[in-house]
């Protein structure tokens, strides 16, 4: 070999000794400013995987040899200025280097000055992104080597990017609006959330359901089809217990339990219970009394003194669904139920502070009577009658109803003309109260409430008192006992013996209250409804 070709050949060795050494010494300054010591060896078996400006992962996209700027991707880990990014020789090209001329490298410095092209969009891979990693100081190294220029023009945009900020969410998780709406409690931002007080957000989130529940309660109370208006407190209201049989027709059932006895009745009952009941003679009565009850609602809102309909029956309890459906058919406001199974009710009209108990049942009617509670018989009348939709008319008779018996035993033991004079010697003397007279003072307390309002003439409840007495000879003490008592009577009729059944027609009462079954007997047969009071004298006459 020649002596020329070992002094070149020493020299190459010479200069590629010389680019190693720079090498390692440019990499240990940049380990030392990243604060990553890793060895060029070490970081060459590891390598990290690429990613684009945003830190996302780029597959099967780039070559890692390659060399030309429209292929490279700029870097987002280090911040350095145009000025600091050189151009770094490797091995290769410091021996290539060495060979050429100076011209020759004048011309590749102009090349690598002149502006690269802009970088292509790079497309996204079809997996789900990762968030940036880390770079190693032999990546960065190996980054400017191959693409220094593009590596320059990256630097002003990756130091924008360097701030920590929270990794990015995937796209698969992703949410709309309306989802991340239900997640929190108001439409506050997640971090402002975080920054109010507890106690703030607990007060918001009331004053949320008061609203809420207020704008639901008015619409509830302007929905007429909705509105069920809650029973009357028992102490303030006027109880009227009714019993099954007087409120609707069971007569078929009746007869079942009479001649083939409990069980059998009790079946019947179960196989019917979703056939409605026909009205009873009570029925129409009661409908009347809600129609007051809707009427002064309208004038008290909060009144609580109203009729208060209890449904009291010795019926077992298997047959409360069919009386409950029954109710709920016809529309009857009639909350509260008392089912016996055959034991008598009478033990709880006081528990349910009753002031009127109608009955289809005379045995129950004086056993009521006898408890000292205002009750009658219900009979229906044997025709129909239209009866007034907008307004209660109630009937009494006089003595042994409204006021006591004792002119009816002075009338039995003395004869009618020591009547009419006991009558005038003690004109001046209120009678005794009757059965009825209770009831009475109701319906004269619910009416001061509507003439309070100026509603007289239309008032929802008329009274009638409707007497075999005479006018003349005793009509007045009758009148000025109700004065003394304090009550007020809308139409007295006296009709001194004559038949009460044409002048019933005429007035169309819900009920007509006597004590005389001769007299109850002829209103039947006008169609009139009516209700026997058991009292005095004529206790035993009923049947």
């Amino acid at each position: 070999m020649s002596q020329t070709s070992l002094k070149q050949k020493k020299k190459n060795d010479t200069g590629s000794k010389n680019s190693k050494d720079s090498i390692d010494t440019e990499k240990r300054k940049d380990s030392e400013k990243s604060g990553v010591r890793l060895s060029t060896q070490e970081s060459q078996e590891s390598p990290l995987p690429k990613t684009d400006s945003r830190g996302y992962v780029v597959r099967n996209q780039w070559s890692r040899t390659s060399r030309s700027p429209s292929t490279r991707a700029p870097s987002v880990d280090e911040t350095r200025s145009k000025s600091a990014s050189l151009k770094l020789p490797t091995s290769s090209t410091t021996s290539r280097t060495s060979s050429t001329s100076p011209s020759q490298q004048d011309s590749q410095k102009e090349l690598s000055e002149q502006p690269s092209p802009p970088t292509p969009p790079m497309p996204l891979d079809s997996s789900p992104p990762t968030p940036p990693e880390s770079y190693s100081q032999s990546r960065r190294s190996s980054k400017m080597q191959e693409n220094p220029e593009a590596w320059a023009h990256g630097i002003a945009r990756d130091s924008m990017q360097l701030r920590e900020y929270p990794p990015r969410t995937p796209p698969t998780e992703w949410k709309s609006y309306a989802q991340r709406r239900t997640t929190y409690s108001t439409q506050l931002d997640r971090d402002c959330l975080s920054e109010l007080p507890r106690q703030q957000q607990l007060e918001e989130e009331e004053e949320e359901d008061e609203a809420y529940w207020a704008s639901v309660r008015t619409l509830y109370e302007k929905t007429p089809s909705c509105s069920r208006p809650r029973p009357p407190k028992p102490k303030h209201a006027i109880t009227i217990a009714v019993s099954s049989r007087a409120l609707f027709n069971m007569v078929d059932g009746r007869k079942i339990f009479e001649e083939e006895g409990l069980e059998k009745y009790m079946e019947y009952q179960l196989t019917n219970e979703n056939v409605i009941l026909t009205p009873g003679p009570a029925f129409r009565f009661v409908k009347a009394l809600q129609h007051v009850n809707a009427r002064l609602r309208e004038l008290y809102p909060n009144e609580q003194d109203l009729f208060d309909i209890v449904l009291m029956t010795n019926n077992h309890a298997q047959v409360g669904v069919r009386l409950i459906n029954s109710v709920n058919h016809y529309g009857l406001l009639i909350d509260r139920f008392c089912l016996t199974g055959g034991k008598s009710p009478i033990g709880y009209l006081k528990a349910y502070l009753t002031n009127l108990y109608l009955s289809a049942d005379s045995e129950k009617v004086q056993e009521a009577i006898q408890e000292g509670i205002a009750s009658a018989t219900m009979f229906d009348g044997a025709k129909d009658m239209a009866y007034c939709d907008t307004q209660l008319r109630v009937a009494f008779d006089g003595d042994a109803v409204l006021f006591s018996d004792e002119s009816e035993h002075i009338t039995k033991e003395h004869g009618l003309d020591k009547f009419f004079q006991h009558e005038a010697l003690f004109e001046n003397k209120p009678l005794a109260q009757g059965p009825l007279k209770g009831f009475l003072e109701d319906l004269g307390r619910l009416q001061k409430k509507f003439y309070a309002k100026d509603e007289r003439l239309l008032c929802p409840i008329r009274t009638y008192l409707v007497t075999a007495r005479s006018a003349a000879s005793s009509g007045a003490r009758v009148l000025k006992t109700l004065r003394r008592w304090g009550l007020e009577i809308d139409e007295a009729l006296f009709l001194a013996g004559a038949p009460k059944g044409p002048i019933l027609v005429k007035i169309r009462p819900h009920i007509f209250f006597d004590d005389h079954m001769f007299h109850i007997e002829g209103a039947q047969k006008f169609g009139t409804i009516t209700a026997h009071v058991p009292y005095g004298i004529n206790q035993k006459m009923n049947n």
